[in-house]
């Protein structure tokens, strides 16, 4: 049988941090997570947009109980402050969904190449900086839901130009991106096992999905016929960005689910569909590109995990 939102099992008295809960994925999420009575944390670049958002969440669900925080992926500096307003709350899941997609090359506030420092390192710091809040010795399980991308699969993890200064094209920057999320999900996951911890980590894609996201790198690179090609695309091919936030949702919150796995929809090409559990990309295993990267990701944010390294594997 195909799971729904309508099999999001009770959320009351769970509280859940989504980033980007302003459109797009994020704000289904943060809908659906608030229609089963989490108390929701909507983790958003802009607090105008939040609240626009949160009202439009409000008009469908009467009773959300949501909380709208500032936090720019972009900056480290927000980040800190976000995560220090957070010191006191107990948070169950933590969804990384936020992200830009195959944008003009620009850097973030702190020198990272965008896609890479928002997609990737923002979020590396914002759940390093969130661990404690997320009561990983404490009895409870917790959970974080990294959100990828089918394209990972294209993505390549290049150590000597993290950051594309030598060249740059903007689906390749955009596809190490997504491969860094599931590199990072599946090696929190493999630290957390080793810590004994109470939490998993798991990665997701949400197929293809109608959202803003498409529509954004052509308008920065003024191409207006490719930005109509997209339309046209999410119109004829793409599900909506509810149902793309199946494999999120199922994720964050059925129990059934295991940390260190990769969910997906089922559908042809897993473009679209009910959520399951898929493999990713064959560089996605590679233990020794995710403990390189997790070393440059905390040397570039300056954020350590009180987590100990696996062993090897023997």
């Amino acid at each position: 049988m195909s799971w729904t939102a309508n099999d999001i099992p009770e959320q009351r008295g769970r509280t859940a941090v989504v980033t980007g809960a302003n459109s797009g994925i994020g704000f289904e999420t943060a809908r659906e997570l608030a229609r089963t009575g989490a108390s929701v944390i909507m983790a958003c670049r802009s607090t105008d947009r939040g609240e626009q958002a949160a009202r439009e969440i409000r008009s469908d669900v009467s009773d959300a109980d949501l909380r709208i925080e500032a936090c720019d992926l972009g900056n480290l500096e927000s980040i800190r402050a976000f995560t220090e307003r957070l010191a006191d709350d107990e948070i169950d899941v933590l969804v990384n969904n936020a992200g830009v997609m195959a944008i003009p090359r620009s850097e973030t506030e702190d020198g990272f190449e965008t896609q890479f420092g928002v997609n990737h390192l923002g979020h590396f710091a914002l759940t390093g900086l969130l661990l404690e809040s997320l009561g990983i010795d404490e009895a409870g399980q917790s959970r974080i839901v990294t959100v990828s991308s089918g394209m990972h699969e294209r993505g390549e993890i290049d150590f000597e130009d993290l950051h594309h200064e030598t060249s740059y094209d903007p689906w390749d920057a955009y596809a190490q991106s997504k491969l860094a999320n599931v590199l990072f999900a599946y090696e929190l996951e493999r630290r957390l096992l080793t810590a004994d911890a109470n939490a998993e980590s798991v990665a997701v894609h949400p197929g293809y999905a109608d959202t803003r996201l498409q529509s954004r790198g052509p308008e920065q690179r003024g191409q207006p016929l490719r930005k109509a090609v997209m339309w046209v695309l999410n119109a004829v091919i793409a599900q909506s960005a509810e149902r793309g936030a199946l494999p999120t949702l199922y994720a964050a919150t059925a129990p059934d689910v295991e940390g260190g796995a990769y969910y997906g929809p089922d559908g042809v090409a897993n473009m679209r569909g009910s959520p399951e559990r898929q493999a990713s990309s064959d560089r996605s295993y590679d233990r020794e590109t995710a403990r390189r990267l997790w070393d440059r990701s905390s040397e570039a944010t300056g954020v350590t995990y009180e987590l100990p390294e696996p062993e090897p594997k023997g």
